[in-house]
């Protein structure tokens, strides 16, 4: 059993707890019964490593906690894009092995590979294993498979074969997928060479790729984990804030991260931000700057109202004191700056 490491606090102390109280003595006459043993005292072992580390969350350094929190996010990332090495190397000298999931990633790799060689029996030995969990999640994953082992038996033009298989296998979906059963069923008399597109798409390459998809959606779901990766969602939760139309018409400036095509298409599907136009307030006066108070900027780069350091300068004979850094300058040396 894999423990999701976006789990609460309580949640994996109760898991834990649970672990501990069901893990038994292993018994040196069971290869199985010791195999289980092991696995369980792994899971222990990292719900002990998650649960030391949450509790290190308020009385550890906040930078340090940042950093290995965006190193579990990318380790999170890399597997998902199946950069499995990279993945392992980055956990390995990062020394946080036990706060992801990496052999759970490596063991989806398996089944990830066979289906992109057009293999279906990895893929299917894995949904009898987790049989009981995706029947709970209402999973389809074994009926396409089924279904795209008798379109490759039509394909080979093995119709015998691929009617017999389909009595046994896609027979007793008919209950829950009938309409589906008689689509593909019906490639018996269109066959491989078919115009009619309702058909043809069943036998297109593409169809392999969707029964990737597929199987990653459905690993993600047996395993509590989010369907986008950790990465794409703090990043877009950054870019709703910054997508305004302007950005979206291709306008931006080079300095904001819309003005990139990788931006840009993580947040094509978000909303735009409430504010379209920016306000800028006065450090010093907590007043507006516009036009009437327009915005000046020091020669150290920072951005007071005209107002303040008016006030600032004839309190100083004519200097400015820049209240962040200590800086001195006189008022000639502020520039306008203006707001477009």
């Amino acid at each position: 059993m894999m423990i999701p490491s976006n789990l609460s606090s309580f949640s994996l102390r109760m898991t834990m707890m649970h672990l501990v109280l069901t893990a038994k003595e292993p018994n040196n006459n069971n290869p199985k019964m010791e195999e289980g043993a092991r696995a369980e005292e792994l899971q222990v072992q990292r719900c002990r490593a998650r649960l030391d580390r949450l509790a290190t969350a308020s009385a550890g350094d906040d930078s340090e906690w940042e950093d290995m929190r965006l190193k579990r996010i990318l380790v999170d990332y890399m597997l998902r894009m199946s950069y499995y090495d990279t993945a392992a190397k980055l956990a390995e000298t990062s020394g946080i092995q036990d706060l992801v999931d990496t052999d759970v990633f490596l063991n989806a790799k398996r089944v990830i590979d066979s289906l992109q060689n057009k293999e279906i029996a990895p893929a299917l030995a894995w949904c009898a294993e987790n049989k009981s969990r995706l029947k709970k999640s209402k999973s389809k994953l074994e009926f396409l498979l089924r279904i795209q082992e008798f379109v490759e038996l039509v394909k080979a033009k093995s119709f015998i074969q691929a009617i017999a298989y389909a009595r046994k296998y896609l027979a007793p979906w008919g209950a829950t997928h009938m309409k589906e059963l008689q689509r593909v069923t019906a490639t018996l008399v269109f066959r491989s060479s078919t115009n009619c597109t309702t058909y043809k798409v069943l036998f297109e390459q593409n169809q392999w790729d969707h029964l990737v998809d597929q199987f990653k959606q459905e690993f993600y779901k047996l395993y509590g984990m989010t369907l986008e990766p950790l990465l794409n969602i703090y990043l877009q939760a950054g870019l709703t804030a910054l997508k305004t139309p302007f950005c979206s018409e291709g306008n931006c400036p080079k300095e904001d991260p819309l003005s990139l095509d990788g931006f840009r298409k993580l947040a094509d599907p978000l909303p735009f931000s409430k504010q379209h136009h920016s306000k800028l307030v006065c450090y010093i006066t907590k007043e507006l700057m516009d036009t009437e108070n327009p915005p000046r900027v020091l020669p150290n780069g920072y951005v007071y109202s005209e107002k303040a350091l008016q006030e600032m300068s004839k309190k100083n004979g004519g200097e400015i004191k820049c209240p962040r850094t200590g800086d001195v300058c006189k008022f000639e040396d502020c520039v306008r700056a203006f707001i477009s």
